[in-house]
């Protein structure tokens, strides 16, 4: 079974806290603590950092990694994810999110052979993670974003609001968190970055949707695992 090559996109401008690839935590920059957590995983084979910023790159390059340069004006961190793997010669690619220090490697794992596992004969385009939830707390959080799926757990849509809503309140219904992990066909990245923005995209300011707007599925891997 093939494995995947991680890819954690890091732009140094970002928008909620400037700079968070660099954040000293415990004497270790965020990054490192992300980077080689994937390295940890069994199913991967690569991890590579996507910058759009020389400090980071040499940050990266201070404990061994490897980290390449890309251009400063790509919209999402999957367009930036998309131009560093035109150069890969990998199958699978996973987008791993450089604000994720507790990553726990298993979660790697299980995306990568929930995805190549699945009940179709071919590879989905892309896939996921999500894990039930446990706290109430977590229900009412719009930071924490809920999925929904079919019965071969490909999403039916994703939420910041409660879904499925528990009308009737004696019913019991698993509701499930979704992780901002995401595996990818390598031809299909490429296609998903030329997509239009659809309205639910606009509305929750959730890039998935745009997949599943244009007719796109997302496997839904779950895991037993936790990270926050």
């Amino acid at each position: 079974m093939p494995k995947a090559t991680v890819i954690i996109p890091a732009r140094y401008a970002a928008k909620r806290l400037p700079a968070k690839a660099l954040a000293d935590l415990c004497g270790k920059p965020m990054i490192q603590y992300v980077y080689e957590r994937a390295e940890q995983a069994a199913r991967v084979d690569q991890v590579i950092v996507a910058t759009d910023d020389e400090r980071i790159q040499a940050a990266v390059r201070s404990f061994g990694g490897q980290a390449i340069l890309t251009a400063k004006d790509h919209p999402s961190g999957t367009d930036r994810i998309a131009e560093v793997a035109e150069g890969l010669p990998a199958g699978i690619l996973v987008n791993l999110q450089v604000d994720m220090p507790l990553l726990v490697p298993q979660m790697l794992d299980d995306l990568i052979l929930g995805f190549q596992e699945g009940p179709d004969t071919d590879l989905p385009p892309m896939g996921t993670l999500s894990r039930r939830i446990t706290r109430e707390s977590d229900l009412v959080n719009p930071h924490v974003v809920k999925v929904v799926t079919d019965r071969v757990r490909n999403a039916l849509y994703f939420s910041r609001a409660v879904i499925p809503y528990p009308r009737d309140v004696q019913k019991d219904v698993a509701q499930y968190r979704h992780y901002g992990v995401y595996i990818y066909r390598r031809d299909f990245l490429q296609v998903f970055t030329q997509l239009p923005v659809g309205k639910l995209e606009q509305v929750e300011k959730l890039e998935q949707l745009r997949a599943i707007e244009n007719g796109y599925p997302i496997r839904v891997i779950e895991t037993l695992q936790d990270c926050v």
